[in-house]
């Protein structure tokens, strides 16, 4: 069955179920911030053809992907979830299932995060486009800015970095897989290609890390701001956008990139540059002060990392501390930029 077989109204019946309680019906959803909080709200377009493809992402995941996004902006901001809109521009023969799985990624994601859909719009276009209001609630003296980082704060990242765009690279070329079949074992290859594969088809926004920097926090003698956003233009991208908002540098060490081992198993050569400019890891870049930075390390696990430290010089640098690799700049025009 096609969307134009369904009809608007069927078709918001059918979306319904999916939606948080007594949320849905009205000209526009009644939301009651926690008292104390500031109201924090983010969107995202996705597009079929520029964010995703059938040959990369099942509807489930685009679903799942679309959320995470938003819930990454929240997290990078501090904020805790409300709820989100869901606007959706599809073509009349869309096959019907392609919309109860898009919602079914969407409802998956949510229900991980402790949220849900609040209300949102449907319209006929020529292509696929999924865009996303996500509301968050924060308090004042806890927002995460990109403008607040100071000279000698470390630069602490949530988990692995170009894992993600490895398994883009991995779903759109799939002669890239049996290529690495001649000098990888089988059965070793298959695990380390569904790790970066559902890196990219499913993403996870750091909302768990906001309750440690909070126990932190309780137990700090003084009040610290920590300056940050989330990597989902890259990593390379994130460190220059906090250093330009807040008017610094970076010195960043190479050896300290939080490069998994299934990326640098599998792409050896291209490992740092994948970190570096890759994008849609969806990971926490925060800057903050050293011994938090040491103490959040610790309690996130592993795959975090403290990889460099802000410079009072404008330069974005990346050093190699066992002297095999020049010390090199940051190119900052290699992030994701739509134009």
């Amino acid at each position: 069955m096609l969307i134009s077989d369904r009809g608007e109204q069927e078709l918001l019946k059918l979306i319904q179920p999916y939606c948080l309680p007594n949320t849905i019906g009205d000209d526009g959803a009644v939301l009651h911030p926690p008292a104390g909080c500031e109201l924090v709200v983010t969107t995202d377009v996705l597009v079929d053809g520029v964010h995703f493809s059938d040959q990369t992402t099942t509807a489930f995941d685009v679903g799942w992907r679309a959320v995470a996004a938003n819930l990454s902006d929240l997290a990078a901001m501090g904020a805790v979830p409300l709820g989100i809109t869901v606007g959706l521009s599809l073509p009349p023969q869309l096959p019907v299932v392609w919309l109860e799985q898009l919602y079914t990624g969407m409802q998956a994601c949510l229900e991980r995060y402790g949220t849900g859909i609040i209300g949102g719009d449907l319209t006929r276009s020529s292509i696929i486009t999924v865009a996303i209001t996500a509301l968050g609630a924060v308090k004042a003296d806890r927002i995460i800015a990109r403008s607040t980082a100071r000279v000698g704060d470390s630069i602490l990242v949530t988990g692995y970095h170009g894992d993600s765009h490895a398994g883009l690279q991995l779903l759109l070329d799939p002669q890239l897989s049996r290529d690495l079949r001649m000098f990888t074992d089988a059965a070793d290859l298959q695990v380390h290609r569904q790790r970066l594969i559902t890196a990219h088809q499913r993403p996870q926004p750091r909302l768990d890390i906001l309750p440690i920097i909070e126990e932190l926090r309780a137990g700090a003698s003084e009040i610290f701001p920590i300056s940050g956003m989330d990597s989902s233009d890259g990593l390379a991208d994130a460190i220059d956008q906090i250093c330009r908002s807040s008017r610094v540098g970076a010195i960043l060490t190479r050896s300290s990139l939080p490069i998994s081992p299934s990326l640098s198993q599998l792409f050896p050569d291209t490992a740092v540059s994948s970190a570096l400019y890759g994008g849609e890891d969806f990971e926490l870049v925060l800057c903050l002060p050293a011994p938090i930075a040491m103490a959040l390390v610790d309690k996130i696990g592993r795959d975090a990392a403290i990889i460099g430290t802000i410079t009072r010089s404008p330069d974005i640098i990346l050093v190699d501390d066992s002297g095999k690799y020049p010390t090199i700049e940051i190119d900052r025009q290699s992030g994701f930029q739509h134009f």
